[in-house]
Formats: structure tokens, sequence, C-alpha cells
């Protein structure tokens, strides 16, 4: 393969998650991988850089992703992750290649929002929670008018939280395991979060990305749910990640005044905020990828557990030779 991908313009750096696929990553000479400057809000940027490429596959995996930071962006978020969904559709049809392009849309399990039934599955009722849950319903649904008003080969990966040492710093489980390294090399103190009671289908973003490609080798396109089938808490990702640097975390009191304090030194590490709480929250979220195993013959192979330690390994190797990373 080789890889076209789009970035925003910053007037610094904003490529660090991807440094490794460069040619030359210090003088980001590229090999491969050729980047280009757009935005899924500039649909001429767009045909450009379709018509230029004329790609065999596109992934759209762009969007505004924070669901609580989507309550204070709602607009943006609509416009990047419903209508940049639409314009990319468009490019492909303007640049007349509906019929040589497959296409990848980045579903979520957001679309499930306060669950209709358990497990969500393919057919489970769509009930967003959050600006960023319904702009990816309008994706998703354009996604499908387009596959049956043009027979376009577009797909929905459905896909449940997926995690990796490259998630971004704001996001729950990477905010974790950044501070339970912080923690273990003496940098941090303490750090708080929002619900810890919320549940989700955690999985490795390493597995899901086969999923994606996956669904693109298929005869006919389909939409899938990716997830692991397994449900675990905040509170676990915690107590797992502490376990993992040798601390045992035990919890006091209740709601906002609830803490987690270290057995082993009696330092209390975890407090809540509610500023960290969504308006509307989704409280369960768990896949079932019976789909997916029998028709993509694909099965996650990362378990919880090697996910957490993976990630805390790599913060702590990250944060020792870059505090301020």
């Amino acid at each position: 393969f080789q890889v076209h991908g789009i970035v925003r313009r910053s007037s610094s750096f904003n490529t660090g998650r991807i440094e490794h696929l460069y040619k030359n990553p210090q003088a980001h000479i590229e090999g491969n991988m050729k980047l280009h400057y757009g935005d899924l809000t500039d649909s001429t940027c767009l045909v450009k850089i379709i018509n230029e490429v004329k790609p065999s596959e596109i992934y759209n995996l762009g969007a505004q992703s924070h669901v609580k930071i989507s309550f204070d962006l709602a607009e943006y978020t609509a416009d990047v992750d419903g209508v940049g969904t639409l314009r990319l559709l468009d490019a492909i049809k303007t640049c007349g290649l509906i019929n040589s392009v497959k296409f990848y849309q980045a579903s979520t399990s957001e679309l499930f929002g306060k669950v209709q039934e358990i497990p969500q599955k393919e057919t489970t009722p769509f009930y967003p929670r959050s600006p960023y849950g319904a702009a990816k319903l309008y994706a998703y649904w354009i996604v499908v008018n387009f596959r049956e008003a043009y027979n376009l080969f577009a797909v929905n990966g459905i896909l449940f939280n997926h995690e990796s040492p490259r998630r971004g710093a704001n996001f729950v489980t990477r905010k974790i395991s950044r501070s339970v390294a912080k923690i273990h090399l003496g940098q941090l103190d303490c750090f708080s979060l929002g619900n810890l009671d919320a549940k989700r289908d955690w999985g490795h973003a390493r597995d899901y990305v086969e999923a994606m490609w996956l669904m693109l080798q298929t005869d006919e396109p389909e939409d899938f749910v990716i997830a692991t089938g397994e449900v675990h808490s905040v509170r676990e990702f915690v107590e797992k990640s502490f376990k993992h640097i040798g601390k045992t975390i035990v919890w006091e009191g209740k709601n906002e005044n609830e803490v987690g304090r270290c057995k082993e030194t009696g330092k209390i590490h975890v407090t809540v905020n509610h500023k960290y709480y969504r308006p509307t929250e989704v409280d369960f979220l768990q896949g079932d990828c019976t789909k997916a195993r029998q028709k993509l013959n694909w099965k996650p192979r990362v378990t919880f557990d090697e996910l957490v330690r993976e990630m805390v390994d790599a913060d702590v190797e990250l944060m020792r030779n870059n505090p301020n990373a």
C-alpha cells in the first residue's frame, strides 16, 4: 500500500503519533506515506486531493472525537463529524470514482448511547446522547444512503472503544495511564476523573484497525459492530493500572467526595471532579461482534489486562524520558 493522509494546517507539527511512519522522522521525509494539507470542513480541498490521488480505499477516521468536548463544540462537531463525511462522499462522486473506491466510515458505539438492548449489535436501535453521537448518526445514515443510491462500496464500522499508547492525552484511559506513570515516577501525587462507574467495552486499536481493513476486503459492503464483548468500569481501569505499578487503590466516600487512596502508603491518588461529567451520560456499552466473527473471521487478540499494562508501560517510558510530554 501507498498511504495518503490528510493533515490540518497547524503552526506546530501535529504528526506526533505518526512520526514513525516517515521514511526519515527527523526531517519529516515521506516514504510510502504522503500527507496532504486539508480539512473535512473544506469540500474544495477534498475534491482536489481525491482527484489527484485517485485512491482505491478511503478510511474516514477524521473527527472531533472527544464526546465531552462535543457538548462545548457542538456546531463544529456536527460540521466535521457529520457534514464532513458527506463532503468526502460527494468528493468521491464528483471525481467519478464511485465504481472504483471502497469507503470506510469510522462509526461509533456512542450511536447506541442510552442503550435499548444488551449487548448491542448491528440491529440495535440507536439513541445517541451527545452532539458527537448525533453527528456520527448523520454520518452513519448518509453512508448507507450513498451505498443504496449510487451503489458505492461504503461501510460503517461501529467500533466500540479502542485504545492504545497513541490515544489522545485527554481521553480517560490515556489520562489514567499517563497519571499512574507520573505517580510511579514521583512526578505527580493525584489526579481527577469524572464518572468512575461508567462501563465500556474496551479493546486494542491494533485489533480494530485490522477489522476496518477486513471490511473493505469483502465482496459486498456491510456494516459491522467491532467489540470484545467484555465490559469494564473506569474504576476497574484505575485499579488495574495502579496494580501494575505495585499499588492497591482503596475507595473511600461517595459520589463527588469519593477518593482513591493507596493502601500501601495512605496517599490519595484519585479524586472525583464534576466538571468531567457529561450533561447526558452513557452508562453502559457492550458490543456483540458475532457478525464480524462469522463473516470477517475476526476476533480480538489483546486482552483488557494486556491493554492496561501496555498503556502504563508505554507512559512510564515516555514520562521517564520526557516528563513534560
